[in-house]
């Protein structure tokens, strides 16, 4: 058996490796691809337009709106003169971000009275819109706690309204990811999505490629059995799998600063797991399909649902139940939970056991369709 299968996979690994420009499609391509998403697919909203409309012209307006700049999100690129020129501002994305100071403001901060300031945002796009609003929120607390203390110490007693109603502060953090950057949240999912776009495609068109050239039947009447053949066809694209996961993983620790705290044993097995069940799936594809072609675009019809429904885009528990049921039988939505476990969290086994166990699940029952399905196809 041992001797059959390994002129099967070096069969394999000479058609698949034979071509130059296959070899940098398999290998380099989906490294550039992750490296190149990694930096568009983020978040992070960074050097936001800022427009300030100063009426109070004192310290305290300059020193509230330091805080803005200071805090790297925000870049004050105009000033405005008056009221209608607000309008003309966000009307003309001149600036994403307006900050209204009236008249009295350090009057009012300075006498205990509530100061008020506008804080104008864009709202084209609300997601950015939100974002921004979370920034400034959090810049005008750090402002407000620091105002208080610095009129404590210089009176021995609270000289700011909003001390007395706030007898207690907040003080929030957030494990895992303390500064909340998008790329701990993107990369192990473009790793994982790359991963399932070099094993289905390439997968997928194995078995139809011998359809269609003529050799399947050469292959059929040899001592090869059916199951050997299905391996002959799966570990090969599995060991492609893992060394471009290898190439990602690199690249993401070297450029993104990403870390796995975890086993990194661990991780490599649960996506052995993950590439078998990609595989089974391709193969399942490979087997009814009748063109290369036919399979390419299947292929590429299973992805899309695959990438949409595994929550890297969009979180699962946000769609409808129903979707959510389908979600289940999607590979890559337990293995995103694998990921960002043990890369982001650093858990074990135990703490992410029903992934696993959905994972196994799965990658069992799409292998051993896909050997059904060819018994049957060849039969």
């Amino acid at each position: 058996m041992f001797g059959r299968l390994k002129h099967m996979f070096i069969k394999e690994f000479l058609q698949l490796l034979r071509d130059p420009r296959m070899r940098m499609i398999t290998f380099a391509g989906p490294v550039i691809q992750m490296t190149v998403f990694a930096f568009a697919l983020t978040t992070d909203v960074m050097n936001i337009n800022t427009a300030v409309l100063d009426f109070d012209h004192t310290k305290s307006s300059r020193e509230f709106v330091e805080y803005f700049t200071s805090s790297g999100y925000f870049e004050v690129t105009e000033y405005a003169d008056s009221q209608s020129d607000i309008a003309d501002i966000l009307d003309y994305s001149r600036a994403r971000l307006v900050i209204n100071l009236p008249s009295g403001f350090e009057d009012d901060l300075l006498s205990g009275r509530t100061a008020k300031a506008q804080v104008l945002v864009d709202g084209t796009d609300s997601n950015t819109a939100s974002i921004v609003f979370g920034y400034a929120n959090r810049i005008v607390a750090d402002y407000s706690r620091a105002k208080m203390v610095e009129f404590e110490n210089a009176s021995g007693s609270a000289g700011m309204v909003g001390a007395e109603g706030a007898p207690f502060e907040i003080v929030t953090r957030s494990w895992f990811n303390p500064n909340l950057e998008s790329k701990y949240y993107f990369v192990p999912g473009l790793i994982a999505v790359m991963i399932l776009v070099i094993s289905m495609v390439m997968t997928s068109v194995a078995i139809v490629r011998e359809k269609e050239i003529g050799t399947i039947e050469q292959v059929m009447v040899t001592p090869i059995t059916r199951t050997e053949f299905i391996l002959g066809k799966t570990v090969p694209f599995a060991i492609v799998g893992y060394i471009v996961m290898t190439l990602m993983l690199i690249v993401a620790m070297l450029v993104f600063g990403i870390r796995v705290n975890g086993s990194i044993v661990l991780l490599y097995l649960l996506t052995g797991i993950y590439l078998f069940g990609n595989l089974g799936l391709a193969l399942l594809i490979s087997v009814t399909a009748r063109t290369q072609q036919q399979a390419v675009l299947t292929a590429f019809l299973v992805m899309m649902p695959c990438v949409l429904l595994s929550g890297f885009l969009f979180p699962v528990h946000n769609m409808p139940e129903i979707i959510q049921y389908a979600a289940f039988l999607n590979p890559m939505r337990w293995y995103l939970d694998i990921l960002r476990g043990v890369i982001i969290k650093g858990v074990g086994a135990g703490d992410i056991l029903c992934a696993i166990v959905a994972q196994t699940v799965l990658a069992c029952s799409f292998v051993m369709l896909a050997v059904s399905r060819f018994r049957k196809t060849m039969a």
